[in-house]
């Protein structure tokens, strides 16, 4: 049967962009659903509003088929024949960063004025500062997550619960999500792991020593949510690896595994300097399921997995999140006074929208409670303070004016935040 997820969040991020004389640039990690988007959601949109299906232009340049496009010789005047009137077109160019000198083909046919362009890609690098550059402001991007838990729960037989513990397990990949077994589910994700992912980015980069960057990807995925850097990962390939690894070349593999949207970084701010700091930082996974086959389900740490499904939220919302750091001077046990590091979990910005939010897998008792809302009474601002948890029966305020709220209501609800 085939089933049609939704993915009306991207979708009028598209159309609102329908028209506007920009390059739309829907990135994101491979089979997150970039080309369903593309080539599906979108397209099917276009024809129910009147385009004509010849007046869009698709080419997908991963596919085999088209290989022979991927020279631009080739493509751009293939493409120009297809403009026949003065009507509008659309082109939807699919893992276009593999067509060669996209750059300019792209402003070609934006340059157009009855062209509007849509194209995917799956590496950060594409929209890098210096393609940036060349694209002379013309580049709109919009970034795609794999399913949201709200997307998964779209089409997930069960109740909320149990769909819970498929998701941070198997994760949202649309291919795996729609896989009848579990048997299924672990055999695809090994093989999107080692076949797709790892094979993309070993080729991309040129990597010579593969066993390196894998046990980094290992490392990395044992610790999701620690903090960290390349000096104290540097260590610890020397001591469990007794490997010569340098922590430039860790740097660089990170920098890799972040181009192919498989972790992304977040780092330390400093709430009362108002400040970056410069490491440590964490790391977390655009996927569970890929996390987890990497450590081959081995771990199941709620806490942390409860944390990484928490920070993608966020960023699937918009918001540009940060770990927070909050240095305070108490009295200790013995009259001094001492300064300790608190942390709260994620600071999340969107122009003047700002929330300090705080992870927390059950709260259990009053001391749990007062130890995760401690940082938020030092905070000095009055920006609002959250704390998602699992037992919770609904959300409410607590006497400090903190929003204590639930784990689902958090994920199911778009404007959770604004409660």
């Amino acid at each position: 049967m085939d089933v049609e997820i939704k993915r009306d969040y991207y979708l009028k991020q598209m159309v609102s962009r329908r028209d506007n004389g920009l390059i739309k640039i829907v990135t994101g990690i491979r089979r997150c659903g970039k080309s369903y988007l593309l080539r599906r959601l979108f397209k099917n949109y276009l024809l129910v509003e009147g385009v004509e299906e010849d007046h869009i232009i698709e080419m997908a340049f991963d596919l085999y088929d088209n290989i022979d496009f991927r020279d631009p010789k080739v493509f751009y005047p293939w493409a120009k024949k297809q403009i026949k009137d003065k009507a509008k077109y659309y082109f939807l160019l699919d893992e276009v960063q593999m067509l060669g000198e996209f750059v300019s083909v792209l402003n070609g046919l934006a340059d157009r004025k009855n062209c509007d362009v849509y194209v995917s890609s799956s590496n950060a690098k594409f929209l890098s500062k210096d393609i940036a550059t060349e694209f002379g402001g013309r580049g709109d991007e919009i970034h795609m997550y794999p399913l949201s838990f709200s997307e998964f729960m779209t089409i997930y037989p069960g109740n909320r619960y149990d769909g819970w513990n498929e998701y941070i397990t198997y994760g949202g990949i649309p291919l795996v999500v729609l896989a009848d077994t579990e048997e299924q589910k672990m055999a695809l994700l090994d093989s999107l792991l080692k076949e797709t992912y790892i094979r993309d980015i070993v080729t991309r980069n040129k990597i010579r020593n593969v066993g390196e960057m894998e046990a980094l990807l290992d490392i990395l995925s044992s610790a999701i949510g620690a903090l960290t850097n390349p000096n104290k990962l540097q260590k610890t390939f020397k001591s469990v690896n007794q490997s010569r690894i340098t922590a430039t070349t860790i740097t660089k593999y990170i920098e890799y595994l972040e181009d192919a949207f498989l972790i992304e970084e977040a780092k330390r701010y400093d709430i009362k300097g108002k400040s970056y700091i410069g490491t440590p930082m964490k790391y977390y996974f655009m996927d569970m399921g890929l996390r987890n086959a990497r450590i081959n389900f081995r771990q199941a740490e709620v806490t942390h997995s409860m944390e990484n499904v928490i920070y993608n939220e966020l960023r699937m919302r918009g918001y540009r999140v940060d770990v927070g750091n909050l240095v305070v001077t108490e009295q200790g046990k013995d009259g001094k006074l001492v300064k300790k590091q608190l942390e709260v979990d994620f600071i999340c910005n969107k122009g003047s929208r700002k929330y300090y939010v705080q992870s927390a897998y059950l709260m259990g008792t009053e001391e749990k409670l007062k130890q995760e809302i401690r940082p938020f009474l030092k905070i000095p601002d009055f920006f609002k303070k959250i704390v998602i948890t699992m037992d919770v029966p609904r959300p409410f305020y607590s006497e400090e004016g903190i929003l204590m709220m639930n784990l689902y209501d958090f994920l199911l609800n778009p404007d959770s935040l604004e409660l």
